[in-house]
């Protein structure tokens, strides 16, 4: 069984897609889930950073928030955070500071070149974490 589990999300129904995983798996309402949403801040010039960021985290935080409520209602315990920089290193980061048994999340499923691009957050997790790993892989068209 799973007592903690962080679950990157990004505002999008593919990430979302996770949470249904969670019934399949060693999960019960006693579990704490870690709710992370990773932002990047694009500026054109630094007077625009702060109002840029500003909206970043009201819309991160929302989002997160309204999320917890959800789940709050199901009976779980959930903490939210909102971080910047690069996906991977910051949900890499919080499963260790957060001490999760467990990260879950949706994969776009990406190959090729596409893959190669836009490299892979999954990729890079499963590579890098000591921890165990459920990916969901959801082709979009």
């Amino acid at each position: 069984m799973y007592k903690s589990i962080l679950i990157p999300l990004d505002g999008s129904e593919l990430a979302e897609s996770i949470l249904i995983e969670l019934d399949q798996v060693s999960v019960t309402s006693t579990s704490r889930l870690v709710l992370i949403r990773v932002c990047p801040i694009y500026a054109v010039s630094e007077r625009y950073v702060s109002e840029a960021h500003s909206q970043i985290v009201q819309v991160a935080e929302s989002y997160l928030e309204n999320m917890k409520a959800r789940l709050n209602a199901k009976g779980f315990t959930v903490e939210v955070h909102v971080c910047y920089g690069d996906p991977a290193f910051e949900i890499l980061d919080l499963s260790d500071r957060a001490d999760v048994d467990l990260i879950a999340m949706s994969t776009h499923g990406r190959s090729g070149f596409g893959r190669w691009l836009l490299g892979s957050v999954a990729e890079k997790v499963i590579r890098h974490s000591g921890k165990p790993v459920l990916l969901k892989p959801v082709k979009t068209d």
